[in-house]
């Protein structure tokens, strides 16, 4: 028996021993297909389903509902991390999984992310980490070399240290592409929300949960920074993960993609296997950052919490967490793993063979968190809505940031 059984307790179906059927929300792809098949054989009478949202704002709104009514969610969910806060204020309607063993597990995590699932006391927690989201920059070789750029990912890292090289890689990349539509970026407001990750430990909210859209800087700069690439023409200016979106990657419509680990398995799903060896990854302008990850947790009306349980400390164990990794990209959150050859050697072949292991890992254990409030969703919702009527020509960057103030405001209640 593998180490991912040791979790585990009997291999009975339900605390019962009946036939159970646990319902697992996620949002994305989290690469579990292959470790459902393994709970499954080593705990008979267990069938897992899973039902993945693709837009994550849908997501959150849905869970949040039920999660408030008390009924409707998966025996397992996962919590994004733009929704801890949120979910952390309602912490009696998860498990405790302080009350399962979970202090004895937190060494596998790294510090911050078993304490941002974990309530200020100390007394509960309410989920387990799964990912985190180290920043590179995934882009075309074939739209590089078309454009008279280099595709070595060296070369092409040397390209951009800074945000403004970046802008200025991609006036070159259009001038170079003539003769084709594809831009640079694939929207202003994919790369501001990779500036805005990388620039401060919290975006529009303070660590009270007070709203500092207009206070902290970093959120006006990172929406300069983003629409001055629209203004200079280089962003495609699609909506993230729009069906124009999902077929921009297949049909080469941008050349780069602010890439966190797990955006690696939606590009190679949304690209498909005829453009396999076409995408590299190089580092991001301004040396990295963290965005994206989520905790997996058993909603209190859960009838089957037991055996989710065993889910839950399963599929975020260390072995889970890899086997996630070379399914989809997503970079573990469990700092032992990255002193693991198995981690560190690892490459990926749709994306040139890429090391991904040096790329990802190299700054993950310094990865810092980023504070996200309560409102966070329906408030970085807004300034995206009003960062795209920009990019719409609906109005101007100063018109649309009034309107994200306002907006935000609003949505903050």
């Amino acid at each position: 028996m593998s180490s991912l059984a040791a979790c585990g307790g009997d291999d009975s179906g339900s605390d019962s021993g009946e036939d159970v059927t646990l319902r697992v929300n996620l949002f994305g792809k989290f690469g579990y297909t292959d470790l459902y098949k393994q709970f499954e054989e080593e705990h008979p009478g267990v069938k897992i389903v899973e039902t993945a949202e693709g837009d994550l704002g849908k997501y959150n709104t849905q869970l949040t509902q039920r999660i408030a009514a008390g009924s409707g969610a998966g025996d397992v969910v996962a919590i994004e991390e733009g929704q801890a806060v949120n979910f952390l204020a309602s912490a009696d309607k998860f498990v405790n999984l302080q009350e399962h063993g979970a202090k004895d597990l937190e060494d596998q995590f790294l510090p911050w992310k078993f304490a941002g699932a974990t309530t200020a006391d100390g007394a509960t927690t309410i989920g387990l980490g799964t990912d985190v989201g180290g920043l590179a920059m995934c882009y075309r070789r074939d739209l590089f070399e078309k454009a008279g750029l280099p595709t070595d990912r060296e070369a092409v890292a040397a390209l951009w240290p800074t945000w403004d090289e970046f802008i200025a890689t991609g006036e070159k990349f259009q001038d170079g592409i003539k003769g084709s539509d594809a831009k640079f970026i694939d929207s202003a407001t994919n790369t501001y929300n990779s500036i805005l990750m990388q620039s401060a430990d919290h975006t529009y909210f303070d660590k009270d949960d007070n709203l500092v859209i207009e206070s902290n800087p970093a959120v006006k700069a990172a929406w300069d920074k983003a629409l001055e690439m629209d203004e200079k023409g280089i962003s495609a200016e699609l909506k993230s993960f729009s069906p124009e979106w999902n077929a921009g990657f297949k049909n080469g419509d941008f050349a780069t993609i602010a890439c966190p680990a797990w955006m690696t398995g939606y590009i190679k799903d949304q690209a498909g296997e005829e453009n396999a060896g076409k995408w590299d990854i190089a580092t991001v302008p301004g040396g990295g950052g963290n965005w994206g990850g989520s905790w997996l947790a058993v909603p209190a009306d859960s009838k089957n919490q037991d055996i989710a349980i065993e889910l839950v400390k399963f599929l975020s164990n260390a072995d889970g967490q890899l086997a996630a990794f070379n399914a989809v990209g997503n970079l573990p959150s469990n700092p032992n793993l990255y002193e693991d050859p198995a981690l560190q050697e690892a490459t990926n072949p749709y994306f040139s063979d890429a090391p991904v292991g040096q790329l990802f890992v190299a700054g993950a254990a310094n990865l810092e968190p980023v504070f996200l409030g309560a409102k966070n969703q329906p408030v970085r919702d807004a300034v995206e809505n009003a960062m795209r009527s920009v990019e719409n020509g609906q109005r101007s960057s100063s018109e649309g940031w009034d309107v994200a103030v306002n907006d935000a405001e609003k949505a903050a209640g």
